[in-house]
């Protein structure tokens, strides 16, 4: 089970999500996508809470308002988490987590610790997780599924553009062996490389030269 929330309407269109305990934390960290950001209490025991930004987006994109949206909502749902005041809540892409085999269900690291940042949540804010709650819709999503089938699109995509940049780099290399072309026969035709009729004629020995020289 997965639990989707709506993100504050002035933050923009964005879907913030959870699993509902460890085992779907586990399918969420496997199925991600790339831009997935993961929101967890740090050093305390919470859920694995997500947002899903626009394609070409990052950490950078993000309102505060949208932050705050999702650490308030990962603060809600940690037991130790929302009983005390000035907590921390870690966040990172989702690419940036780190699974072993060592490793718990559930538990993850990180691959570059520099990508992880940090944002103090002082205390909950009632109306802000209230608001999330009546957004809450529960679903039951294959989430390998959901992933493959991006994945499937992605590389289409790709495809179609390695096939246009083929094209595009074709039709630019008979535009240039054209311009070529066209570049070595106006260096045939310089005036001052040409002859005309009346030179050659002037040139030309005529008949009665040529008698005379024969005699």
């Amino acid at each position: 089970m997965v639990f989707y929330f709506k993100a504050r309407p002035e933050a923009g269109d964005y879907t913030i999500f959870m699993g509902l305990d460890k085992y779907e934390n586990e399918d969420l960290i496997k199925y991600g996508f790339p831009e997935d950001i993961w929101f967890h209490v740090d050093k305390m025991s919470s859920a694995h809470v997500y947002v899903r930004l626009n394609k070409g987006q990052t950490m950078d994109d993000m309102s505060e308002g949208l932050l705050e949206d999702c650490a308030q909502l990962v603060k809600a749902n940690s037991i130790q988490g929302n009983k005390v005041n000035n907590i921390d809540v870690v966040y990172t892409p989702w690419y940036n987590l780190k699974k072993t085999p060592s490793m718990d269900v559930g538990q993850v690291g990180f691959h570059n610790p520099k990508l992880v940042r940090t944002i103090k949540v002082e205390k909950r804010i009632n109306e802000i997780v209230n608001r999330l709650n009546k957004t809450k819709v529960e679903q039951k999503p294959d989430l390998k599924a959901e992933r493959e089938a991006v994945s499937a699109a992605e590389k289409a995509e790709r495809k179609v553009q390695l096939r246009d940049k083929k094209r595009r780099e074709e039709m630019e290399r008979l535009e240039k062996e054209k311009q070529a072309e066209i570049r070595s026969y106006k260096g045939l035709m310089v005036q001052e490389k040409m002859t005309s009729n009346k030179q050659v004629a002037s040139g030309s020995k005529t008949l009665q030269e040529l008698e005379e020289d024969f005699m």
